[in-house]
């Protein structure tokens, strides 16, 4: 054996390792093409063969970013009832790029103002000793938190004082 196929044999073992790893990665959960890219950088293999990894994910189409974040998007506002920043800022925390992110979150008054509402009930629901005005100040800030928007966070406590006052 020479030097050439010794070389060229490391280069496909190396390729095939950085293929290797990718599917293991994606075996556990769906991953935006950056997160990939950042974990096989941090594994240890080169840009090319990283490079090469990622465009036949890409064809296989084993790697879809805006499908990722249409998933994302799913989690985010059926499962953790977040808010549109909250959600967007999820998504790009998990590497999907700006422009994606932006195409598949679309804010939707209608849409917040229900998820909204389904927190009150959850989070009013849960028993404490405080006062009116407490709940309220808790209430709000966990609103903030979940990434609701200070108007849409107005909007549902004036709508639920106005229910309160109409039970009295």
């Amino acid at each position: 054996m020479n030097i050439h196929q010794r070389t060229r044999r490391k280069l496909t073992d190396s390729e095939a390792d950085a293929k290797k790893y990718a599917f293991l990665l994606l075996s556990y959960r769906s991953r935006s093409e950056k997160e990939l890219q950042e974990r096989l950088e941090k594994k240890g293999f080169s840009v090319h063969h990283i490079s090469g990894t990622l465009r036949q994910l890409k064809q296989a189409g084993l790697l879809d970013d805006y499908a990722l974040a249409l998933d994302l998007k799913r989690q985010a506002f059926n499962n953790k009832l977040l808010g549109y920043n909250s959600a967007k800022q999820f998504l790009l925390n998990r590497g999907v790029p700006n422009e994606i992110v932006n195409t598949a979150l679309k804010y939707d008054e209608e849409t917040e103002a229900q998820k909204i509402q389904k927190l009150i009930d959850k989070k009013l629901k849960t028993p404490g000793n405080y006062s009116e005005e407490k709940k309220k100040k808790r209430l709000w800030d966990f609103l903030v938190r979940k990434g609701y928007t200070f108007s849409t966070i107005r909007n549902a406590l004036h709508n639920l004082i106005q229910l309160e006052e109409a039970e009295k």
